[in-house]
């Protein structure tokens, strides 16, 4: 996947909105977060089997309540992983392979990308950053979560430093919206360098 660039940061470092202004400057995007959401409830069942059925109503998985009990018991959370991650990661390379025919780079949004490296095999990484500091502010403003709950999800991932240290690519979104654009634009320029 010579074309592929794994954008990826941490909860509340402003990915979704930097994977849209990539999208506006002409980049293609594969969302790993919309196919989760597929893929959760095509996996309903197995969910309401290992968890409950009060985590599943009419087939629609309830994302915030199986949320509060997976962030807060490691155990669960990789129960969760085993039954809907090998589905994500095959529709991804499948999403991929197609976006290899362009000829062109194009960018997988894979919020998780450090945590399960182990599973893709994509050497290019663009990291959007923010300190832990402003992901804790973010989350709490944008979500409603109380501290613990927000330092919950913040910690259940890899520390967004050493995400910055492993970036090929990095967008720093630490300031305000015209910044993150400015960041974004220097960024297609380097990609498009290479």
């Amino acid at each position: 996947m010579k074309n592929a660039i794994v954008l990826t940061g941490g909860i509340a470092t402003g990915k979704s909105t930097a994977a849209a202004l990539m999208q506006l400057l002409g980049f293609r995007v594969i969302d790993a977060d919309k196919i989760a959401h597929k893929v959760l409830n095509q996996c309903h069942k197995e969910i309401s089997s290992a968890f409950g059925s009060e985590f599943v109503n009419n087939g629609i998985v309830d994302r915030k309540k199986l949320g509060a009990l997976v962030f807060a018991n490691r155990d669960k959370r990789l129960i969760l992983e085993s039954i809907v991650h090998p589905k994500i990661r095959a529709e991804i390379l499948t999403q991929a392979e197609k976006q290899e025919s362009f000829g062109k780079p194009y960018l997988i949004d894979i919020p998780l990308f450090f945590e399960r490296k182990d599973a893709y095999n994509f050497e290019k990484v663009l990291v959007v950053y923010a300190p832990k500091e402003i992901q804790l502010k973010r989350l709490i403003q944008r979500e409603g979560f109380s501290e613990k709950e927000a330092m919950q999800r913040i910690e259940a991932q890899l520390p967004i430093e050493s995400k910055k240290e492993n970036a090929a690519f990095l967008i720093d979104n630490s300031k305000d919206l015209a910044h993150l654009q400015k960041e974004c634009e220097k960024v297609k320029e380097e990609i498009l360098k290479c």
